[in-house]
């Protein structure tokens, strides 16, 4: 996989809308478990690729830093050299002077190549160093986007078991609408209520049936008295 390829992806990943996706879902549980699936997939390819980068860039810098090192042991070569040759000059020594400076000429000629080595991996090395610093940051952006879709998951799926709680109760209050207990209770009520009634009403007859013996005993009171009186006029006419 190349590291463009790495990076392509991962940026996608970590630009991704996940309210946005999971509006057009038709069964968003489903999908964050793909999502999470697909994530936590390509985080560890990213990963592997991303550790691969970073190993050959780790290998630049050493191969950097060895042909630095390199350039100055020449450069301390060369000199050391030279110095011989001058010393042995001075002391008459021509041929041997001459040695070593061809010596140092041919340590001179090796730390300008480590040191073009050194200058020509600088531009690569500064070029990978900003490639490994975005795979990073965009790892670190796909691991929080996988918290992200966790959390969410979490979320939804007690969203949808709240969801489906109430909808149980809601169904258990229309079935209690459909057959109330209340209403069972009410008709009941009333049919104690016209069993009182009824009492009522007998009560009521009965009431009335014993006034009406009263008053047919308070008219044949006065039916005695007036009897009575009307023999006492005929036995005072008589008297008289």
């Amino acid at each position: 996989m190349a590291k463009q390829s790495i990076f392509g992806r991962i940026a996608q990943l970590t630009r991704a809308n996940i309210n946005a996706l999971l509006d057009q879902a038709e069964d968003p549980a489903l999908m964050l478990d793909q999502m999470v699936r697909d994530y936590t997939n390509s985080i560890a390819e990213a990963e592997s690729a991303v550790a691969q980068t970073i190993g050959n860039l780790r290998l630049l810098e050493q191969d950097h830093a060895e042909d630095v090192a390199a350039a100055a042991d020449w450069e301390r070569k060369a000199l050391a050299a030279s110095n011989k040759a001058d010393q042995l000059r001075t002391s008459g020594n021509a041929a041997d002077a001459d040695k070593f400076d061809a010596l140092a000429k041919v340590a001179l000629g090796k730390q300008i190549s480590s040191e073009k080595e050194v200058k020509d991996a600088e531009p690569t090395i500064a070029s990978q160093t900003v490639v490994v610093d975005k795979l990073k940051a965009g790892l670190t952006g796909m691991r929080s986007k996988l918290d992200q879709l966790d959390s969410k998951r979490n979320e939804l799926i007690a969203r949808s078991k709240t969801a489906a709680a109430q909808s149980q109760v809601a169904d258990a209050l229309g079935s209690m609408d459909v057959l109330d207990p209340t209403s069972e209770i009410g008709r009941f009520e009333d049919k104690v209520r016209r069993e009182e009634a009824k009492v009522l009403g007998q009560q009521e007859l009965a009431a009335s049936s014993l006034d009406a013996q009263f008053e047919g005993l308070e008219d044949l009171d006065q039916q005695t008295e007036v009897d009575a009186r009307l023999a006492a006029l005929k036995l005072g006419a008589l008297d008289a």
